[in-house]
């Protein structure tokens, strides 16, 4: 039986991108391949918040009892290691029953799965399959994967979405929700840029890019970026996000973000855990 490293699973609605505002159920792998550093610090300073936490580490308990952090990664504690004991591994049977528990209807309905990260596509992929296989999964209509676009796809879990997340009327059921990190996040534009990974996702689901912005020189970023994924052969649609952290650092707002979508004809994502819930672990 597969197993998978579990950080969070909890019901809420998806607060960005294509499924903004529908129910959902998340499941926050454990594990990234980046930090993250640099969301919401200034220019070229990476943010210490998760260190002073982390101090404390063992202390913690459960995710509800993790501080907020308003710079840096806000899922931080999904791929410190220092925070690694508050994320179980889980078998597959374990792991629906509680998604099953979530849902309103006991069974699902139209609610959308999300699994997300960390990076949910960084060492799980083998386990994909036999989770939604599962008797108990086969009525989900749709799925998401939120990924940083730089884990290529295997041959095996390609097949297999492939034939399980193709319909027959020539569309697909899964989509990639990929959020490229720009220099505002503090990652390496060649590590984080992989535009030929992302063209492979638009093979096999419905793909597209989500860029976090703060300031006009982050919107020129993307443009570039955009224009490296279009040569690649990536066809999907491009959203700007606002950067969740402190407004102090950043002079571009949810309106600016807006207006700066629509004059490079993207679209625009809210991020509606924010004012909704306050970023709050579980939401």
């Amino acid at each position: 039986m597969s197993h998978l490293k579990i950080s969070e699973l909890f019901y809420s609605i998806q607060g960005e991108g294509r499924y903004m505002g529908v129910p959902s159920v998340f499941l926050r792998t454990f594990g990234c391949n980046f930090t993250c550093g640099g969301f919401g610090m200034p220019k070229g300073q990476l943010s210490t918040e998760r260190d002073t936490i982390a101090i404390n580490a063992e202390t913690y308990t459960d995710y509800k009892s993790l501080p907020l952090v308003s710079t840096g990664c806000d899922s931080y504690a999904s791929w410190d290691p220092r925070f690694k004991h508050l994320s179980p591994v889980l078998n597959t049977d374990t792991i629906v029953s509680s998604i099953i528990d979530l849902l309103p209807g006991r069974s699902w309905q139209d609610e959308h799965l999300v699994i997300t990260g960390g990076e949910p596509l960084l060492g799980w992929q083998r386990s994909y399959p036999e989770l939604l296989s599962h008797e108990k999964m086969r009525p989900l209509k749709e799925l998401t994967f939120e990924t940083n676009g730089t884990q290529e796809l295997t041959k095996e879990f390609r097949q297999w979405l492939h034939r399980e997340w193709h319909h027959d009327k020539g569309y697909f059921s899964v989509t990639f929700s990929v959020s490229p990190k720009l220099s505002i996040s503090g990652e390496k534009w060649d590590e984080a840029i992989k535009p030929d990974v992302v063209a492979q996702y638009d093979e096999y689901g419905y793909t597209y890019l989500k860029f976090v912005v703060a300031t006009k020189e982050d919107v020129e970023e993307a443009k570039e970026a955009v224009n490296l994924y279009r040569k690649a052969g990536f066809n999907g649609p491009v959203y700007l996000m606002p950067c969740g952290g402190v407004e102090s650092v950043y002079n571009l707002n949810a309106r600016n973000v807006a207006v700066e979508a629509m004059n490079n004809g993207w679209r625009y994502s809210d991020r509606l855990q924010v004012p909704l819930f306050k970023n709050e672990w579980g939401t």
